[in-house]
């Protein structure tokens, strides 16, 4: 999670409205096979955790934003190789923690991305490189940049394109890779070993 720059005119990459429906709509249109949604947790008894469609690939959480300085003590660098696929956020990617999170969680599971879509031409033109290329290259993909401008601009919310004070939520990605679960946010994060 980087802090953006508080005098921009207008956020390069505006946050996402927390809604499934957003999230699944927005993830197909850029490539996720429509057998794959975005489902909501109403709560953790077992009655309401039935709600949710299976099998479950990966988690994206909304949590309050932390201050930059709680957020590098997480983690560290050398647990990008924990995942297959990380990549930074930085103060260009300003609010883009949404599909971040979504990007993590498709490319680090099983679900079905078509290769020519927008995001399986992100994947494949970004396996090989670094968490901080995959995050220029990202900053520099103005087809995605497009898609998210659009479905940020949805939902029941108002859009927030300039007021950082506004945005108090950051999404975070939890993954399972090799029977470990793994918190994919600023850094991977071993969460523990299942």
């Amino acid at each position: 999670m980087a802090e953006a720059k508080e005098d921009k005119a207008e956020f390069d990459w505006p946050p996402l409205e927390s809604n499934p429906d957003i999230f699944t709509d927005y993830m197909r249109k850029i490539g996720l096979s429509a057998e794959f949604i975005i489902g909501e947790v109403f709560g953790f008894d077992e009655e309401l955790l039935a709600f949710l469609p299976q099998p479950i690939h990966a988690i994206i959480v909304a949590v309050d934003r932390r201050s930059r300085a709680e957020d590098r003590q997480k983690g560290s660098p050398e647990n990008s190789s924990l995942v297959e696929f990380y990549m930074d956020q930085s103060g260009t990617l300003d609010n883009a923690c949404g599909i971040i999170a979504c990007i993590h969680a498709s490319l680090n599971t099983p679900v079905e991305i078509a290769p020519g879509s927008i995001l399986g031409k992100f994947h494949a033109e970004n396996a090989d490189k670094t968490p901080a290329e995959r995050c220029k290259s990202l900053e520099e993909n103005t087809e995605f940049k497009s898609h998210h401008k659009d479905y940020a601009m949805s939902g029941q919310s108002a859009p927030v394109t300039n007021d950082q004070s506004k945005v108090n939520h950051h999404f975070i990605a939890f993954v399972v890779k090799n029977g470990m679960l793994i918190e994919v946010s600023r850094y991977p994060v071993l969460c523990c070993i299942l």
